[in-house]
């Protein structure tokens, strides 16, 4: 059975009463994978925004397997020290990663997120040196837009990460830069300039499916399910 982790920020987690990405990731691989697989990790929960804490499993749609490795304000930066335990605890054969807002907004700069990047890689596959993990680049999004210092380093980071992964792409423990989705736009596809929505949930599944459609052979062509 091949087991998924889901690693991110708030985007990732995502809020009491939401589907989530992560749902729509998953019920596209039910429809177009054709063998076992679930998603593993050591959490379970959303953000409940109410109380600002990750303690809510009003999920939507409750009935998918939800486990992940996602937090809100966490980060390359947060994950970087789990990351090896969870791999190997949980026995994560691809993990579906996407972070970085979050680090160049309070943490790092993008020369030191790149090098978090480097280390989480390192820590991953020493728990499993057959790892697949595919990366999202951070998504443009409200802040982008309205703060050049933040978007200078929101690219630059963008493109020490594609050197980053593309340096150490192994044929055994693949790294894939998933391509963020072209028609994805904060205006529409987030519900206050960030965080996605159902479009948004959509076009973030169909990046990472599309792309390991094209480069991994896993799954097929994105299937938008209600």
């Amino acid at each position: 059975m091949l087991r998924f982790m889901f690693v991110g920020d708030s985007m990732t987690i995502g809020s009491a009463g939401e589907h989530t990405w992560r749902y729509r990731l998953w019920q596209h691989l039910c429809a177009s994978y054709g063998r076992p697989f679930t998603c593993v990790g050591p959490r379970e929960t959303l953000h409940d925004q109410v109380t600002d804490a990750p303690t809510s499993y009003a999920y939507a749609e409750p009935a998918f397997p939800r486990a992940h490795l996602a937090g809100w304000g966490e980060g390359w930066h947060h994950m970087t020290p789990l990351i090896g335990g969870a791999v190997r605890e949980y026995r994560a054969d691809v993990l579906l990663v996407s972070l970085g807002l979050i680090d160049l907004g309070f943490y790092t700069n993008a020369e030191q997120t790149a090098d978090n990047v480097r280390a989480f890689v390192a820590e991953a596959r020493a728990a499993n040196p057959r790892v697949r993990i595919a990366v999202m680049p951070v998504l443009h999004n409200i802040r982008v837009d309205a703060d050049p210092t933040f978007a200078g380093q929101v690219h630059r980071f963008n493109e020490l990460l594609a050197k980053t992964l593309a340096d150490l792409d192994e044929p055994g423990s693949p790294l894939l830069l998933v391509p963020p989705p072209a028609d994805y736009e904060f205006h529409a596809d987030t519900y206050d300039g960030t965080h996605p929505n159902e479009s948004g949930e959509h076009r973030i599944a169909a990046a990472f499916a599309e792309a390991m459609d094209e480069d991994w052979g896993l799954g097929g062509p994105y299937t938008a399910a209600a």
